[in-house]
């Protein structure tokens, strides 16, 4: 009965590891993908004197928001609901945790003021929000990266 049980047990970590590889996977994926229309921004930015255009936007958002809520419903709300036990990743979660809800927040505020522009002073302050938008981005990166580690062991 007692190897049984192991056995269930082992099967059971076995499943909850290739979940939690498989939401890393999700994260980093649409992390890159954001990441990459990013760079694309913020070069067109530099380069040129013509501005996004709304459906650039809108797209970049879009993916904005869909890496923000991977990484908020997924890994992040899996470690909220008290279903991580390994003390190394709580630790590592109560450290970054607070400073990556702060970042989500600027993040989504982006998204809300650009998702639809709506006038021309919104375009021109788009190369300012953008800038920020890049070092709160890039903070998270290497927060969720702290973390993502402290699974991955």
């Amino acid at each position: 009965m007692g190897s049984k049980a192991m056995g269930t047990h082992s099967e059971d970590y076995s499943k909850r590891r290739t979940k939690t590889m498989s939401m890393i996977e999700g994260l980093l994926k649409e992390r890159q993908h954001m990441w990459s229309l990013y760079c694309q921004f913020a070069l067109k930015d530099e380069t040129s004197e013509e501005l996004s255009s709304e459906p650039e936007v809108r797209s970049f958002c879009q993916v904005l928001i869909e890496y923000l809520s991977i990484g908020h419903f997924g890994i992040y709300q899996r470690i909220a609901e008290g279903n991580e036990r390994r003390e190394s990743v709580l630790k590592v979660a109560q450290e970054v945790y607070p400073k990556l809800i702060e970042l989500t927040n600027h993040a989504v505020a982006f998204n809300d003021k650009y998702a639809n522009l709506r006038n021309e002073a919104m375009k021109k302050e788009l190369s300012t929000d953008l800038s920020a938008l890049g070092e709160t981005l890039a903070t998270r990166i290497e927060l969720e990266d702290q973390l993502i580690e402290s699974l991955m062991k």
